[in-house]
């Protein structure tokens, strides 16, 4: 009797074990819970007491999986079963291979995440982000400014592309004189295609108006190449250069600039710059981006610099805090302004993404 209540307690505390993954480190520690996905180095395993713990795969000794997965084997070629392991050698399907050189495992749900991924419809796989803030001021001055952006990306397996449109309105009354501070508007577009895991192609058209540097419009249509310098989980630094055209249309000072009511110019410029998206902690992260247009038309050493600086802290899910600065600096603007635009905007931001159905 004593017997048969040990076997059914060993059985009670063996069976969640049967049911799980295991994954064996060369320590002889053990993880147990379910495997999410094995890419790149590292398998990440999600344990009801741990939660999502990342393990560098080539601490992995051997592994078993209790439910069929995807294996990607070397070669390229794609198994779909349970996982387990005879001394170096995995066993999945009646196929066999040596451990270290299983490129991804992938569980089911993961599985269909990237079946998704591949090929989804154009409006799937959006995420992005509505910034929205607002200044008032009354008494011996009165203003009011109000600023929106609206940036969306769209990123797969493959490519990514990307749009944006950022706003900024505002007007004051000193001693009873009222008129316009700031008017301003920059948008545009950007698709990058990945030729490898390091290095991808870009084309984009960003258009601009600045009604306190007389710029009626400027479009800028250029493409280049790219580089993913920095990819991990927090830390995304890509590195871009390349050729554009710049056309701008500027309003002029007729008592400076003589008879015409407005001059327009097209450059041709070569690019470089930067971008960087950097998770600071679970709560912040800072981006900042930077591109040198420089011309190439052989007007003397006239050139274009755009910054941008933001850093964003989550209040909830979907809602956070923003603070962006963006400056533009042309060598040659119009005649009588200054060469130098900075704004600075600070106020609540609203995110959303689009998952595959």
């Amino acid at each position: 009797m004593r017997f048969y209540r040990r076997a059914a307690i060993a059985a009670i505390v063996a069976a969640p074990l049967l049911l799980a993954d295991q994954v064996i480190l060369d320590n002889g520690d053990r993880v147990t819970g379910k495997i999410v996905k094995k890419d790149g180095d590292s398998v990440t395993v999600t344990s009801d007491l741990m939660g999502p713990v990342t393990i560098k795969w080539a601490h992995v000794k051997s592994l078993m999986t209790a439910e069929p997965v995807t294996v990607v084997l070397p070669g390229g070629k794609t198994v779909e079963g349970k996982i387990e392991t005879s001394g170096d050698q995995v066993e999945v399907a009646g196929q066999t291979a040596p451990l270290p050189s299983v490129t991804t495992v992938r569980s089911e749900a993961e599985q269909a995440k990237y079946i998704r991924y591949l090929h989804p419809p154009l409006w799937d796989l959006w995420s992005g982000y509505y910034d929205f803030g607002i200044a008032d001021a009354s008494g011996n001055a009165e203003s009011l400014s109000v600023t929106n952006s609206l940036t969306a990306a769209r990123i797969t397996t493959s490519d990514k592309l990307s749009i944006y449109a950022n706003e900024i309105y505002a007007k004051g009354e000193v001693n009873g004189k009222l008129g316009l501070t700031a008017q301003s508007f920059r948008g545009g577009w950007e698709y990058d295609h990945n030729i490898n895991k390091r290095a991808f192609l870009s084309v984009f058209d960003t258009y601009s108006t600045d009604k306190f540097q007389d710029l009626r419009f400027r479009g800028v249509f250029g493409g280049g190449v790219g580089l993913h310098a920095i990819a991990t989980a927090n830390t995304k630094f890509d590195l871009a250069a390349g050729f554009s055209l710049d056309h701008e249309s500027y309003s002029v000072n007729l008592a400076t600039a003589g008879a015409a009511p407005f001059m327009s110019r097209n450059v041709g410029e070569f690019y470089w710059g930067d971008d960087l998206n950097w998770k600071v902690n679970k709560l912040s992260t800072l981006t900042q981006g930077f591109r040198m247009y420089d011309d190439v038309g052989g007007s003397g050493g006239q050139y274009r610099a755009n910054f941008d600086l933001g850093t964003v802290t989550k209040i909830s899910k979907w809602l956070s805090w923003q603070l962006t600065a963006s400056d533009r600096y042309i060598s040659n603007p119009a005649p009588g302004r200054k060469t130098n635009d900075l704004l600075v905007s600070s106020g609540i931001r609203v995110t959303f993404t689009q998952l595959p159905q």
